[in-house]
């Protein structure tokens, strides 16, 4: 193998596996839909037809192969821009751009009858009086890539949304290096710089691909809780109830309607709640279900002793935790209390459910293999949003003391 021969090798090698390890890395993202999968498949290919016409043309080759692999170059590129187009909005409006990319195609395949392109008589390239059209459609094309990119993803960090800024700005400075520097390298700018592109953008919408995961899983996880919140039975109970007191009470089944109206809307509005809430609103709706059940069972009280109601949680974090005390533990007393409280200690905001119910063990599970209602749940969301911890403490036949621990932090306004 010659000295020529190995250095080209040299030259192009990192290329291809930048584009191995890309392809490899498509293929087994689960993140990403089968549609944009594709799209990047044929970016890929693409752009592998770019290094080989590179290669062909660095050596000595037809008048016509040369006119064939010019067309293809001037054809692809704009081609490769309609496709990241695709992947980050996936629109039926896209075949406008993919017409303007055919339109562009016809214009430098008229090369091979016509100079109104370019011509290659010779092996000496001119450009013609349309010679410049690629280099227009895909500037324009950037630019509505660039658009489309901070639309689409407007939420995402200020440093992040410079990557696809970065990755539209060295696609202009490679084509501005092709036209105005000459010499003989087997790898243009141009397709040197759309390889490294295409992985910094590949990696750049994994990012927001996760992110969109990661969204649809807390709208899913927030449905989840919502729904566990409000068990059928509770529903049934309720509704029974206040048919019972129309006869008897019509002022109260009035009165109990109103509340459990409330309560469902309030825990609709959860659904809604992707960050913290302020305390007073989570109190609101923890009393508004305690009274309702107070009504129910009117041996069972509810007791608040709310000395700091400053600061932001989860929603539908006491809430849940004063009816695992009402459902599991209190109702079996004569006279049951639950008993919630609110303090600061130093830099931390304490809050505490507190029981005289049957009692449980914190680490077995019931008989069904389910966990006592939102308890795990309400944990990992405390940890996650607000740095907090939740420990229980539980004794058969005593009670159960629940007691959560939240970082001061600033009231939302």
């Amino acid at each position: 193998m010659g000295r020529d021969a190995q250095s080209i090798i040299l030259m192009v090698l990192p290329y291809i596996l930048q584009l191995g390890g890309l392809t490899f890395a498509i293929f087994a993202d689960s993140y990403i839909h089968k549609k944009r999968r594709l799209y990047f498949f044929v970016v890929i290919i693409l752009i592998v037809g770019l290094i080989g016409i590179d290669l062909y043309q660095a050596g000595d080759t037809t008048e016509f192969f040369r006119t064939l692999t010019s067309v293809y170059g001037y054809s692809a590129r704009p081609a490769l821009i309609v496709l990241f187009i695709s992947i980050v909005h996936d629109s039926k409006k896209n075949w406008i751009f993919w017409l303007i990319v055919a339109a562009n195609t016809l214009i430098y395949m008229t090369s091979f009858f016509s100079n109104i392109a370019f011509s290659n008589k010779d092996n000496h390239f001119e450009r013609g009086p349309l010679g410049y059209t690629a280099f227009v459609v895909s500037g324009v094309l950037l630019v509505f890539l660039m658009v489309l990119t901070f639309k689409e993803y407007i939420s995402i960090h200020k440093a992040e949304a410079m990557i696809p800024l970065i990755v539209c700005l060295l696609i202009v400075l490679a084509t501005f290096a092709d036209l105005n520097f000459s010499g003989d390298y087997p790898i243009t700018f141009l397709t040197a710089t759309v390889v490294s592109c295409c992985v910094f953008f590949y990696i750049w919408l994994h990012l927001q691909f996760v992110r969109e995961h990661e969204r649809a899983m807390k709208a899913e996880q927030r449905i989840k809780i919502m729904v566990s919140q409000i068990q059928p039975h509770f529903i049934y109970n309720t509704i029974s109830t206040i048919q019972a007191l129309c006869l008897i009470n019509p002022e109260k089944a009035s009165e109990t309607a109103e509340k459990f109206g409330m309560y469902l809307r309030q825990n609709i509005d959860s659904l809604a709640q992707e960050g913290l809430i302020p305390f007073d609103k989570e109190l609101e709706h923890t009393r508004t279900y305690a009274d309702i059940e107070m009504m129910r069972f009117p041996k069972i009280k509810v007791n608040y002793i709310i000395e700091e109601n400053d600061f932001d949680l989860p929603a539908l974090t006491v809430q849940p935790m004063v009816e695992n005390a009402i459902r599991h533990g209190v109702r079996i007393r004569e006279e049951g209390r639950v008993t919630v409280t609110s303090r600061r200690e130093g830099e931390n905001i304490v809050i505490t459910v507190e029981d005289n119910g049957k009692g449980f063990d914190p680490t077995e599970k019931k008989e069904d293999g389910r966990e006592h209602i939102g308890l795990s749940n309400v944990q990992g969301r405390i940890e996650k949003m607000c740095g907090g911890t939740m420990t229980i403490e539980s004794v058969y036949d005593v009670g159960t003391r629940i007691t959560i621990t939240i970082p001061v932090k600033k009231k939302s306004n």
